[in-house]
């Protein structure tokens, strides 16, 4: 005897906010923001599938501003949303290069894009089946690194050509931190329009069951330790933006490495400086504490001092620093992550150390800012990163590192370059480590915000 299979309900895999527009046509423009597993994703994708099963004269194009990123994203969460719906993958022409989802029984298709290759996109889409949704991943990316609303304008003109009704526009974006970002007076000016709605949701309007404790755990962790970041991170408010960028280190992240620890491997953050501060920052992985722990730290400044050094007896210090870690540690695996622009520094320190017999694991040092300053801000919140009171001058940084008070009102955030060798040498050795150090951090904080 055969069983029929239950058929799906879309109110069992949709949660209730978003059910008001699953097919609702009204509306040109559906703006969607969310804190972390708010599901905004998972809708678009069962949208953009339903789209295609149940529309034979149209088809989807899913954009986000880097093609790279395509297929690590959305393309995965497509497929997910076919499982989601429970139909089989072989009623689909599901192809990799190029990304395309199609529906087999009508041929209508999902494409995906870059929004520098929308040209490519156009040229394979069936003038039969126009675009009838267009699905704008990532938004904030739109507006950091192309020109934000007026691009997004000719992306809507682009595909809106040959639809006579029917056309929608779906945007998915986490807010920002700045309420004066420039996405945020973008959605301001959209929400006035009468063919646009905006739906806000977050983790607590998730069934339980669909999340699993463990996220909500997570959650609750970062609410009790951090409740600004927790407004941010897991309900998508804008917070503002302190002008201090690390505001939310305090004594609790203090502390001296405990009597007789040894350490398998030291990283070293370097930042090079002539007329201003050189400093070596070094942090051990303590792997049954699961934590970064701040250990020594060196600093000159020839301005400060009135002495220069030349990059030879910056490396005799460096050298005599890593002995220092040595003896104090234990420890023999040493990975050195230095500022760029410092080549001769590093070809000094080099043949200084092989004279030394000491083995360094050279790292050119990734200087990706923003990122860079939301894994410390993130490892800080957690407490997995510990500084030393021998690292007094990068303590003292943390209480003076700001972002531009001028530019913050314009919605950019921008670090005063001041008050920051030390907090620099800092972040790329967090940057270097990040994949032996981010294991530490809750399973749902250890991937980056987007």
């Amino acid at each position: 005897m055969m069983h029929q299979k239950k058929q799906v309900r879309i109110s069992d895999i949709v949660i209730p906010k978003y059910l008001p527009v699953f097919n609702n046509r009204k509306y040109r423009h559906i703006i969607l923001t969310s804190g972390r597993a708010g599901t905004k994703s998972s809708f678009v994708a069962i949208r953009a599938n339903y789209q295609i099963i149940a529309d034979s004269h149209g088809s989807v194009v899913v954009l986000r501003k880097h093609h790279n990123k395509l297929r690590k994203t959305v393309y995965k969460e497509m497929l997910r949303g076919i499982g989601r719906l429970q139909i089989p993958k072989n009623r689909f022409r599901i192809t990799k290069s190029p990304m395309e989802i199609s529906y087999r029984k009508n041929g209508s298709s999902i494409y995906f894009s870059g929004s520098d290759g929308i040209d490519d996109t156009k040229g394979i889409i069936d003038e039969d089946k126009p675009i009838k949704l267009v699905i704008l991943d990532e938004l904030t990316e739109f507006f950091e690194d192309g020109e934000g609303e007026d691009e997004l304008q000719n992306i809507e003109a682009t595909f809106i050509r040959g639809n006579s009704s029917g056309f929608q526009m779906i945007y998915l974006f986490n807010p920002p931190k700045n309420p004066n970002a420039p996405i945020m007076e973008w959605l301001k000016k959209m929400e006035e329009r009468p063919d646009c709605i905006h739906i806000h949701t977050d983790y607590r309007d998730v069934p339980e069951e669909w999340l699993g404790r463990d996220l909500i755990e997570t959650a609750e962790t970062m609410m009790r330790l951090d409740k600004k970041q927790y407004s941010w991170v897991w309900l998508g408010e804008c917070i503002g933006v302190d002008e201090l960028i690390y505001y939310m280190f305090s004594g609790r992240h203090k502390g001296r490495p405990e009597e007789g620890q040894k350490y398998n491997l030291i990283g070293i953050g370097a930042d090079y400086g002539q007329q201003n501060a050189t400093t070596y920052q070094a942090c051990g992985i303590n792997e049954y504490q699961c934590r970064l722990d701040g250990l020594q730290e060196y600093y000159h400044s020839g301005r400060e001092t009135g002495k220069q050094k030349s990059p030879s007896e910056y490396a005799a210090d460096f050298a005599d620093f890593v002995e220092s870690l040595q003896e104090a540690y234990g420890c023999n695996i040493f990975y050195l992550y230095l500022d760029p622009s410092a080549r001769g520094l590093q070809e000094e320190i080099k043949r200084t150390c092989r004279q030394r017999g000491l083995t360094i694991h050279f790292k050119d040092a990734q200087n990706e800012v923003a990122l860079g300053i939301a894994r410390v801000q993130k490892l800080l919140t957690y407490g997995i990163l510990r500084i030393s009171p021998d690292q007094k001058h990068l303590i003292e940084e943390f209480g003076l590192y700001e972002y531009d008070r001028k530019l913050l009102d314009k919605g950019r955030e921008v670090p005063v370059k001041e008050h920051d060798h030390c907090l620099d040498a800092l972040r790329y050795l967090v940057m270097g480590l990040w994949n032996r150090v981010k294991r530490f951090l809750p399973k749902e904080e250890r991937e980056d915000r987007n």
